[in-house]
């Protein structure tokens, strides 16, 4: 299964016969996404809530990152809110290339723990520490 094919299907709403019409290199309402290198890896700044109308912007920027780079960081600091469709995301770019995740706020850490995703993922305190190690 390609990449849109697992992240893409579930990004249309059945509310009010409505799509996402986030594209790539579009703002999604109530996300954004900058991407810069930093001590040998790429990292790819998500700011905002990220759930199945939001994440196409997040999830071009990681397949993208995560096909040209050895090492990709998600810097998770700016993450307002995320759901299943974040989880989703994370674990197959993990799958895809070398992800670390940095700095996830309470929420993601929760969500992290509740659903096992934390023994998986490579966590960091830091962008710094996630370029580095």
């Amino acid at each position: 299964m390609s990449w849109d094919e697992a992240v893409m299907p579930k990004l249309t709403s059945n509310a009010g016969g409505m799509r996402s019409s986030a594209r790539h290199g579009e703002r999604a309402p109530g996300a954004a996404v900058t991407a810069y290198e930093r001590r040998g890896a790429w990292v790819v700044a998500a700011h905002g809530s990220y759930d199945a109308c939001s994440i196409a912007p997040l999830a071009h920027a990681l397949d993208a990152a995560a096909r040209k780079y050895p090492k990709v960081v998600l810097d998770a600091s700016g993450v307002d809110f995320g759901d299943s469709a974040l989880l989703n995301l994370l674990i197959l770019t993990h799958q895809a290339g070398n992800l670390r995740v940095a700095a996830p706020p309470e929420q993601l850490q929760r969500l992290f723990e509740m659903t096992g995703v934390d023994t998986v993922l490579e966590i960091h305190e830091t962008v710094d520490a996630a370029a580095v190690s």
